[in-house]
């Protein structure tokens, strides 16, 4: 007796490969296993990012290693030495690495990152500091954007942004559990100092679950273990609607000069400048900040970090699924990057109301950490290739870490608590940013309905050979 045609099992061929009788189902359950293995680890470690230096200084790191530093200027300079050797290397690391295994790679770099992390706990200078900081940037740099260029070896344009948001989201999370950690730890009696354990916490795990990344990351879709031959068909044919990707470690150095080239990437820069000088001041400041509030101790200062973090990865992840849905990042960028740039003019302007001015950090966490996964997801797609991605991403990303570089030396102590200039700085850069998307966002359309209008509308997800003209080939088209 026929079985039902859902209840049809997949055939084996003579090749060893499938035939997949029921796609929908067949992807649905590829999709359930990618995001098992590669979300589940990338989020642990990203998980472990935690925002440690601005809790470390209200833990008494600055009297220990600092000498006091009662301008705050020695603190401003170890938070942007990590952001210095992190713009530099980006670039080289990213494209370096679709010469080798994204298994070993990622999971290299978080080992050593985590290292670098935990040796900060030994520090007892300035200059001991400042060298760890700039290793960590180091490191970082080969992690962080690899990670962004690999989900896109697998994940199609209308899931890649709710994957980026839960991999970035996590960021957030770990903010308010830095802020949990650095309460507890600021309660209990140890042997060394607060600020040294916080260290050894949060970067041990990391090392450890770097090691993890080694031995169960998939490799790039053509030739990872991981996956059946049939599984391995049906990922490649994935990441190839609406466009195509590159196969094996290739460089395709004509694409690396066109994202040099290409404007849209140095708009995308100026958005991400704006983004990371408020991410960069963010995350070394918002303890202090929210400390001249007067809500109470250092320790319950660092408690009140935690809700407007929780709250940015929850309207990360509800914005990126929507967006997603329906296929256009330009207006929630310029949403995003307004409401965060009003949290800032209400810091500005608002002096004594110290509950609404701790909403206002709200406004700035939630704009700031959802408007960037989504500038990263909206260049995923729209620079075309994998070699483009690898270039043109880490190039807007490398201009925007600037941003935090600039960020990092905005709140000094001797301006506190009324920073003004800090605030009146970044608020304006948000502002600068969602005029910039909204720009991005209006070419990208304009260009989609020129090609519609020379060569007719594509079907949709129809798979564009990318492999000459990167996001220039007449059938690809933008996601705005």
């Amino acid at each position: 007796m026929a079985l039902p045609q859902e209840c049809v099992a997949n055939q084996a061929n003579s090749d060893d490969s499938l035939v997949l009788l029921d796609p929908g189902t067949e992807e649905r359950r590829l999709l359930r296993k990618l995001d098992a293995r590669i979300l589940t680890i990338d989020l642990c470690t990203l998980s472990l990012r935690l925002s440690n230096l601005g809790n470390a200084r209200l833990q008494g790191l600055p009297e220990e290693a600092l000498g006091g530093d009662p301008t705050g200027v020695l603190f401003g300079r170890v938070n942007a030495a990590f952001y210095i050797t992190y713009t530099l290397f980006q670039i080289p690391w990213t494209v370096l690495s679709k010469y080798h295994s994204p298994r070993l790679w990622i999971g290299s770099s978080a080992i050593l990152w985590g290292l670098c992390s935990t040796l900060m706990s030994t520090a007892n200078s300035f200059p001991q500091l400042l060298v760890a900081r700039l290793a960590l940037g180091v490191f970082e740099a080969a992690f962080g954007p690899s990670v962004v260029l690999y989900f896109s070896f697998y994940y199609t344009k209308s899931e890649y942004g709710t994957r980026v948001a839960y991999w970035f989201g996590f960021a957030a999370v770990a903010g308010a559990f830095g802020g949990l950690l650095a309460y507890g730890i600021q309660n209990t009696e140890v042997s060394i100092a607060h600020w040294r354990l916080l260290f050894l916490l949060e970067g041990l795990p990391t090392v450890l679950l770097g090691m993890l990344c080694l031995f169960i990351l998939p490799g790039r879709p053509e030739s990872t273990d991981f996956l059946t031959p049939a599984e391995r068909k049906l990922a490649i044919e994935r990441v190839n609607r609406g466009t195509s990707s590159d196969v094996g470690a290739t460089i395709n150095y004509d694409h690396v000069v066109a994202a040099f080239l290409d404007w849209r990437v140095y708009v995308a820069g100026i958005i991400y400048f704006g983004l990371n000088c408020a991410l960069g001041s963010l995350s070394a400041f918002l303890p202090t900040i929210i400390s001249t509030m007067g809500f109470g101790s250092a320790a319950l200062s660092q408690l009140m970090v935690v809700p407007p973090y929780a709250a940015a990865g929850l309207a990360l992840i509800i914005l990126s699924y929507l967006s997603d849905k329906m296929r256009t990042r330009g207006v929630f960028i310029v949403a995003g990057c307004t409401f965060g740039g009003l949290g800032y003019l209400i810091l500005l302007g608002v002096t004594h109301n110290q509950l609404v001015r701790y909403f206002s950090t709200f406004c700035v966490a939630i704009g700031t950490y959802t408007s960037i996964a989504l500038v990263l997801a909206w260049f995923a797609h729209n620079l075309g290739s994998e070699t483009k991605r690898a270039t043109g991403m880490p190039l807007f990303g490398a201009i925007g870490q600037c941003g935090s570089i600039l960020g990092s030396h905005l709140y000094p102590w001797t301006e506190g608590p009324a920073y003004r200039r800090g605030f009146g700085t970044s608020g304006s850069l948000m502002f600068l940013a969602a005029i910039c998307a909204l720009v991005l966002s209006a070419s990208y359309r304009l260009e989609n309905k020129r090609r519609d209008n020379l060569y007719g509308e594509p079907e949709l997800d129809e798979r564009v050979d990318t492999s000459v003209l990167a996001d220039k080939a007449p059938s690809f088209r933008y996601v705005p």
